[in-house]
């Protein structure tokens, strides 16, 4: 998946497309090596990045705390920082997630 990638301090990095003001948060598949997410928030005073990050930390099974918003917090392209799951980990996750809410 070229989306994800193992950063040297362990983290796993995620890049995302986000698309605000869906009819439901849930990840729709893949757009341009980002995985892409449909997020219900609006891209008004970062409402839509709570979302992504609540949506992820859900998904993951992990606390919020555990993601960090990298970069893209006023755009669509997003790069996520996961710590405490392996690459692996969060492939399975994020598959499971994939194949169940398409």
């Amino acid at each position: 998946m070229p989306f994800l990638s193992k950063l040297i301090d362990g983290t796993v990095l995620i890049r995302l497309h986000v698309q605000p003001k869906a009819s439901k948060t849930r990840i729709t598949g893949l757009f341009d090596g980002c995985l892409k997410l449909a997020i219900l928030a609006p891209p008004v005073d970062g409402k839509a990045n709570e979302e992504v990050v609540k949506f992820l930390a859900s998904t993951l099974a992990i606390p919020g705390r555990d993601i960090i918003l990298k970069s893209g917090t006023k755009g669509r392209r997003k790069k996520i920082l996961v710590s405490g799951l392996t690459e692996e980990e969060v492939r399975r996750k994020l598959s499971l997630k994939l194949v169940v809410d398409p």
